[in-house]
């Protein structure tokens, strides 16, 4: 009996070891990944009430403050603007879920940093006002701008300096009035909360970020990367052969172009003309399915996008193609024997079991998706020598008396290809915009380079998403915005549907910023 005892008593000793240890790993090494949790709102419900710092524009709009309250609490948080920052200054909510900047500084807001609380020695003996002001890279001339030009369409416009990283503004509609979710009254908050989560179009989803798209024609910039980074291609060579479609290897459906059109050349003409046939046979059949994963990687697909926001969405790229089967030269060499050695230039790249899926992905369609800030993002990589800045919107965090405590400095975030690469992309945007599909974005008096796209639905009668992303700049000097504009579910499905719907609203938020007209 007493062994039996001993070895219960073992048992309990070890049970309670393990409770101890995990209530430990739990309390001390998991504490930061449990704060960060979008379902964890007790330090939110803790600080509602309470006065929080302002978030201000870059050009010093007001975007949210606290305001005396004459009820249950003694604060309730304004927002000034409405609907124009809700999906980036987002909410603050005893009832419901916070979001965007008051969730992700919802501590520098409520004052709760030590380093915030002691600026100086003094203040252990003051008692002084330790919440925040947040400073954003927003100007709300180029936010309004964006609203207006998308208007009632489904969508989201992203402005951003491609040096930096700074997001000079970011909308999409719809969007909603986030004064109603930080309603003191519960009751009110919500029956507002389900009215907008029961809107089909989703108001309260930041689709500019947190929302993934198929992005079409405008992927085709990440697959001419691709081909110039594997060292086969440049700006002349090669010429790819004018057909109406493309015949994938081993197998599978037929790409063709719009309208059953004729195209080929090199690639600066098939980014001007927007090729399917050449793209397809490039993605699956010059660059291969390791160099195509390689290189969307590097631009940041299949990486949680790193933004100064929560819950951002992951941007997709395919990475499963099957077993490799042989080289392109035992489809296409001449004699058709693979053992014979390399007879093309790109006769040693593998072709897999599904490389007509490849294919596809090289033109932005299959199980491609990214969300309009990513797409933004490849076209800022173009403009920027091939580096891609960490994107943020929050550029300075003030102390109560109006001193920086904390600057946002640049950073990089990848390289996504080599300053020769995004130089000849540069240029062959500038070609699309001058001369192809892009004309639209034409602003006398600026270097502006774009590609537009556009990403069939497969619905019946035929809907598909308007695209473009671009560059602008002075000309002589390094372009200072980049951009992505993304029309959703437009009737019809044409080539010329990016250029037609959603150039003129890049072009509207590039005349506010470089004061043109």
């Amino acid at each position: 009996m007493n062994r039996r005892i001993r070895r219960l008593g073992i048992v309990f000793a070890l049970l309670f070891v393990m409770l101890f240890v995990q209530l430990n790993r739990v309390q001390f090494f998991g504490a930061e990944r449990l704060q960060e949790d979008v379902n964890n709102t007790r330090g939110l419900i803790r600080e509602f009430g309470r006065p929080r710092g302002p978030i201000v524009t870059a050009d010093g709009v007001l975007l949210a403050r606290s305001l005396p309250y004459d009820g249950s609490v003694d604060f309730v948080r304004d927002y000034p603007e409405g609907d124009l920052y809700a999906h980036i200054v987002g909410y603050q909510s005893l009832n419901v879920a916070a979001t965007g900047l008051e969730r992700a500084y919802n501590d520098e807001l409520a004052g709760v940093p030590v380093e915030q609380q002691f600026l100086s020695f003094g203040d252990l003996f003051a008692d002084r006002d330790t919440t925040a002001t947040i400073r954003l890279s927003i100007r709300h001339d180029v936010q309004e701008a964006a609203r207006s030009a998308l208007g009632a369409q489904l969508g989201s416009v992203v402005a951003l300096d491609p040096r930096t990283g700074e997001i000079i503004a970011m909308w999409t509609y719809p969007s909603f009035d986030p004064n109603v979710l930080a309603d003191p009254d519960g009751f009110a908050a919500n029956a507002a909360f389900a009215e907008l989560r029961a809107d089909p179009n989703d108001p309260l989803l930041a689709k500019a970020y947190r929302e993934i798209f198929f992005p079409g024609s405008t992927f085709k910039l990440v697959t001419a990367a691709a081909g110039m980074e594997s060292g086969l291609i440049d700006a002349t060579e090669p010429v790819f052969g004018e057909r109406d479609s493309y015949e994938p290897i081993p197998a599978g459906a037929s790409i063709g172009n719009f309208g059953g059109s004729t195209c080929g050349g090199d690639l600066v003409e098939i980014l001007r003309v927007s090729c399917n046939t050449a793209f397809a046979e490039m993605g699956a059949e010059w660059v291969g399915s390791a160099g195509m994963i390689e290189t969307a990687e590097a631009f940041g697909f299949n990486t949680t996008l790193n933004i100064d926001l929560p819950s951002s969405a992951l941007s997709r790229f395919p990475t499963e193609y099957g077993e490799r089967l042989a080289d392109v030269d035992f489809y296409r060499g001449s004699d058709g024997n693979e053992a014979a050695g390399s007879l093309l230039p790109n006769g040693s790249v593998s072709i897999h079991e599904d490389s007509a899926r490849l294919a596809q992905t090289a033109i932005g369609q299959n199980d491609v998706a990214a969300t309009p800030l990513q797409m933004a993002l490849v076209a800022a990589a173009i403009a920027n020598e091939g580096k891609v800045m960490t994107p943020h919107v929050v550029v300075e965090l003030e102390a109560a008396d109006g001193s920086t405590y904390e600057e946002i400095e640049p950073e990089i975030s990848r390289i996504a290809m080599r300053p020769s690469t995004a130089a000849t992309l540069a240029e062959a945007m500038r070609v699309v915009a001058n001369e192809g599909t892009a004309r639209n974005l034409l602003i006398e008096g600026l270097d502006i380079g774009g590609k537009t796209g556009t990403a069939q639905l497969g619905t019946d009668p035929p809907n598909s998403h308007a695209w473009i992303v671009g560059f602008a700049g002075l000309p002589g000097e390094e372009p200072s915005l980049a951009f992505a504009v993304i029309v959703e579910a437009q009737e019809g499905a044409s080539e010329q549907t990016g250029g037609r719907v959603a150039a003129p609203i890049a072009r509207a938020v590039i005349e506010v910023v470089f004061g043109a007209s």
